[in-house]
């Protein structure tokens, strides 16, 4: 009962980050109708949300075993669902800047301390693996909630309307339901590694990077996040304007995406266990690739009188989240990979370097994305994520040859 405890409450800490991070895609499109600003200056939102999730990790993640991490979970709680409560009332762009801004330190608390509550629940690298995908897999869920939640508070008779804002004044009441749900859960007083001081630990995580092993992971996840994030948050941009369905339906549509990728995370457990992770990550690479090359040509835009709900949508608008199902399972298993491969006491320190480079990735991928959007159209824009999927084919390479001899024969 206490495992199934902690369990539900890091998975529904995750669930609501999973709303809260990526409606950056709806907020960028709601932005630019309601509050008027251009593509390149919406897609600072994602930089406001990931540059300070990577200052607060690099900054704290080798703190918070210090603290613990059931008091790091509860402050980013608190922290998201005071600025969710008033961000309805001031309803202004620089509000939602900051908005962003603070979803982003608490998400870097709560990821840094899932992960390592992960490490504490697992014996050995299978099931780290395997409750690695499952709450992965419901943050997915979560990415999928998020897009039908906002979308039924967007008024399709109004574009420009500010109605879209009460939406967070659920998440502010989601949000205090789960601090109770994690002030309730047993979760374990952090191992700190003999006495070294706070000062020790963060050079200590700093020293992680001179592992050839963990600056070619690193490289990955900034290469994974990029694409992913690249994608998903211009993704109902891409459906309003390159395909021309209304605002409501491009939201919901965007939910394919989620649907993709929740499916390929929670089921990637499930062949893991019959197949090596590198051909695996090989094969999801090349389907990636194959799935843009193949469906991009497949983007025309339609008459938006003619689409009544995401059922009317053209054939292109289904097919290029299905990228989804194929990147889905890339990050959590190099993540289960690159941890199982440390120390229990390195969880922390590592995590934060994730989430830090995931942050990096995923701000650039929605900045360079951004651009080429407004400068060159949404379908060059989309054709320029087979760069990094051919580097992450490389850098899989190295990171298996590199893991080849540090990580056990018991791997995922």
């Amino acid at each position: 009962m206490p495992r199934l405890l902690i369990i539900a409450a890091i998975a529904v800490s995750y669930f609501v980050f999973a709303i809260l991070l990526n409606s950056v895609g709806t907020v960028i499109l709601q932005s630019i109708n309601s509050f008027e600003v251009s593509k390149t200056q919406a897609s600072t939102l994602e930089g406001f949300k990931d540059l300070s999730i990577a200052i607060v990790s690099f900054l704290v993640a080798s703190f918070i075993p210090r603290i613990g991490y059931k008091v790091a979970m509860v402050m980013g709680l608190v922290l998201v669902a005071m600025l969710c409560a008033i961000t309805p009332t001031i309803a202004s762009f620089w509000v939602i800047k900051l908005l962003f801004a603070c979803i982003g330190s608490a998400f870097a608390l709560v990821k840094v301390s899932v992960y390592a509550v992960i490490g504490q629940l697992s014996s050995n690298t299978k099931t780290h693996s395997s409750l690695m995908n499952l709450v992965e897999g419901i943050f997915m869920l979560g990415v999928l909630s998020g897009y039908w939640v906002f979308a039924a508070f967007i008024d399709p008779a109004n574009e420009r309307s500010l109605a879209w804002l009460n939406v967070y004044y659920l998440l502010a009441g989601l949000t205090a339901i789960t601090i109770l749900l994690v002030l309730a859960a047993p979760i374990q007083k952090p191992e700190i590694k003999h006495n070294t001081q706070a000062t020790t630990a963060f050079v200590d995580m700093l020293k992680l990077t001179y592992k050839p092993l963990v600056l070619i992971f690193i490289i990955s996840v900034f290469l994974y996040v990029l694409i992913e994030q690249g994608v998903g948050s211009w993704l109902p941009t891409f459906n309003r304007e390159v395909l021309g369905l209304p605002t409501q339906v491009s939201i919901q549509m965007t939910s394919i995406f989620a649907i993709s990728l929740a499916v390929g995370r929670l089921s990637a457990g499930v062949v893991l266990s019959k197949v090596n992770w590198y051909p695996f990550m090989n094969a999801c690479l090349t389907g990636m690739a194959c799935v843009m090359l193949l469906s991009l040509p497949l983007a025309e835009k339609v008459d938006e009188t003619m689409v009544k709900s995401w059922l009317d949508a053209p054939l292109g608008a289904f097919c290029i989240p299905l990228i989804g199902l194929m990147m889905a399972p890339i990050y959590p298993v190099i993540n289960s990979v690159m941890l199982s491969a440390l120390p229990k006491y390195q969880h922390a320190p590592m995590t934060g370097l994730i989430v830090v480079f995931s942050a990096l990735g995923g701000t650039t991928g929605s900045i360079i994305t951004g651009y080429v959007f407004e400068s060159m159209g949404g379908q060059y824009a989309f054709y320029l994520s087979l760069i990094p999927i051919c580097a992450l084919l490389i850098t899989m390479f190295l990171f298996k040859r590199a893991s080849s001899s540090i990580v056990s024969k018991d791997t995922v």
